[in-house]
């Protein structure tokens, strides 16, 4: 079985300006993602897929194979299903078939070998994609509302009997430590929850995404902190 690993990177950065290139702990943030993807076992190659000259600069210092990327597949609006697309049908072309499709994005630098090689692992007979999720810090059944323009609001799910945060269902946030899925069910499908999906729990510490300044500022903090099980 041959496993890929790739790692989406956009030039276009709205939120954070050049962040995927950004020094974080010493090094560029796309080389966290590199590093653990060359750490992992049973990970046989890694890719970055982009469309900026600067940023595959870096991931080819960093021992990186470059997918150069269309510019209207790097857009602030393009899916990146698209550009997961477009890796496996680049790779597809040159005669190059795997087995296993990671996504790491660049944007989740504090993950472990071990989150990743537990996602690769969850992907057995019956999933089709395996994501990485954390414990929410709210709750649609408790403490999350919808609100009108004029400020009426009420419960995102309602009707549950819920009077105390403990009795709501567990809920969990998506995160972007890990996407596994077969090449097969990218190229048939248009998005994750078309098929059967399985989660990987991930402890907030590690599930950190960058979007902007104040994540990246954070996972500044979670390196430097003595105590982080990620250093």
């Amino acid at each position: 079985m041959s496993v890929y690993a790739f790692i989406f990177a956009r030039g276009n950065s709205k939120g954070l300006p050049g962040k995927n290139i950004k020094p974080l702990g010493g090094k560029p943030l796309l080389a966290h993602s590199i590093s653990i993807a060359q750490q992992t076992q049973g990970i046989d190659k890694v890719f970055v897929s982009t469309d900026s000259a600067d940023i595959a600069a870096v991931a080819e210092a960093y021992q990186a194979t470059v997918i150069m990327r269309p510019a209207e597949l790097a857009t602030d609006t393009s899916p990146e299903w698209l550009a997961w697309r477009h890796a496996i049908t680049t790779l597809q072309a040159q005669g190059d078939d795997f087995s296993v499709f990671v996504s790491l994005p660049a944007t989740s630098p504090l993950r472990s070998t071990g989150d990743v090689e537990h996602c690769i692992a969850s992907l057995d007979e019956q999933t089709d994609v395996v994501i990485t999720v954390t414990p929410a810090s709210r709750s649609p059944y408790f403490n999350m509302v919808v609100r009108d323009e004029e400020g009426a609001s009420q419960l995102v799910c309602s009707g549950a009997n819920v009077n105390r945060r403990q009795d709501a269902p567990v809920v969990y946030d998506m995160t972007t430590v890990a996407y596994v899925a077969r090449p097969k069910f990218i190229m048939s499908n248009d998005r994750i929850f078309s098929g059967r999906v399985r989660s990987v729990v991930v402890p907030r510490e590690r599930a950190v995404d960058i979007d902007d300044i104040y994540d990246f500022k954070l996972a500044e903090l979670f390196l430097e902190s003595k105590d982080n099980p990620y250093v």
